[in-house]
């Protein structure tokens, strides 16, 4: 099935560029218009789709991963470790991705104007970026108001106190858990109904963009693909020498172990496809299963390298594309922002979109913008996919060094706690 569905992306891909190139080299500029116009429906359908989920899908999927974090009593330094490192690793993924995309400039060059002339006025507003105006932004006045207006980090604040609440109730509230996990299985699958729509909008999404601007468009999106997977060649010679410094070099052997479910991640798209494996494999190592069963899920929720990565590189590039300046207190508040917004997405093919939507809304840049990134995204979440893989094996190898519960490699079917 998923060989299936990569096969329709990629002959999305092709029948966009072709389609878009007869249409621009056998239409006059105007008639070519007019067909984009009518291809952007679909794309804007798609992006109304991704809208539709944001809400109930980070809400159940935040509030049923904080509730099954345990006992604070029992996991709390444990807790309290991963979090600190996922923290640190969601810092360095962010910050390299914004100075990875100002040293590639991926977007410079197609100077596209935004379809509203006041919204790069607005988009470079500092005004509303201020501390005050950011903080009290975190708190919602209410949540049905929040999730009406699709204000995604109010939501996330909300729903965090709501996880954390349901954990500390002696029975953890099983009515209440039963339904929020119901909830996000059903999230999840409409969100697996509204992706099997991308490949036909990735066809109209190409399709339009060459249309009317040629197949020069191209050179944009090799820029683009080229920055972004050279940046997470970065990043992942970051993660593995942290790890040979923390754990010691047999760390690279982790890395080795883990190939196949990097592989899968890669190919699926999808790194929880490969987490059967990946928790295996990390047992095998040596990580306990103690250490092993609490991080990796944790990391799922929380740890998403190549996903956070990808948000500020796209979002950058959409902003290069447009010709937008964002300020310096504007990025660092972008940052904060993704620290935030990124978390709870796991598992979820090409999640990361909805991320992105989010954050143009919300510093004003062209939420067209995700229709130049939607043709070619398939294959960055291969990419991206793959190392939340990688980065979530080294955060198990990393806090299970904290606590001194990497064991001597033991036959399979032999790990203990």
């Amino acid at each position: 099935m998923n060989r299936l569905f990569t096969a329709f992306i990629v002959a999305a891909m092709v029948l966009g560029v072709a389609v878009g190139w007869t249409l621009n080299v056998t239409q006059t500029p105007e008639e070519a218009a007019a067909w984009a116009g009518g291809l952007s429906i679909i794309t804007d359908v798609f992006l109304r789709l991704i809208k539709m989920i944001i809400a109930p899908l980070v809400f159940s999927t935040l509030v049923a991963g904080i509730a099954h974090m345990g006992d604070a009593s029992e996991v709390g330094r444990v807790g309290l470790k991963a979090i600190g490192w996922f923290v640190l690793a969601s810092i360095v993924s962010l910050t390299l991705g914004l100075g990875m995309v100002h040293l590639l400039q991926p977007g410079t060059g197609l100077d596209l104007t935004p379809p509203d002339p006041a919204t790069a006025g607005a988009a470079v507003d500092v005004s509303k970026f201020t501390l005050r105006e950011f903080v009290t932004h975190l708190v919602p006045t209410s949540i049905f108001d929040a999730m009406a207006r699709n204000e995604i980090l109010q939501i996330v604040v909300f729903s965090v106190l709501v996880g954390a609440a349901v954990a500390a109730v002696d029975d953890k509230a099983p009515q209440v858990l039963a339904l929020v996990e119901q909830v996000a299985q059903i999230m999840l699958k409409v969100t697996g109904y509204v992706m099997r729509t991308a490949p036909l909008a990735i066809f109209a999404a190409l399709a339009a963009s060459i249309a009317t601007r040629g197949v020069g468009v191209l050179v944009t999106y090799s820029k683009f693909v080229g920055g972004f997977y050279l940046s997470l060649g970065v990043l992942w010679c970051v993660l593995i020498l942290a790890g040979v410094v923390i754990v010691g070099p047999r760390i690279l052997k982790l890395i080795g172990a883990i190939r196949s479910p990097t592989l899968l991640a890669f190919s699926t798209a999808s790194s929880e496809a490969a987490y059967p494996r990946t928790l295996e494999e990390l047992q095998k190592w040596g990580v306990s299963r103690k250490v092993a069963s609490f991080v990796l899920p944790l990391g799922y929720s929380f740890n998403l390298d190549g996903s956070m990565m990808y948000c500020t590189f796209a979002t950058l590039f959409i902003a290069q594309v447009y010709g937008i300046e964002l300020t310096l207190a504007q990025q660092v508040t972008m940052l904060g922002l993704l620290m935030v917004t990124s978390k709870g997405m796991a598992g979820v093919p090409r999640a990361s979109l909805v991320v992105i939507a989010a954050t143009l809304t919300y510093f004003k840049l062209p939420e067209a913008g995700i229709a130049l990134i939607l043709a070619v995204d398939h294959l960055l979440d291969m990419g991206r996919s793959a190392t939340n893989v990688v980065g979530n094996s080294v955060a198990s190898a990393i806090v299970a060094k904290w606590e001194g519960q990497i064991e001597e490699p033991a036959p399979a079917g032999n790990h203990t706690a």
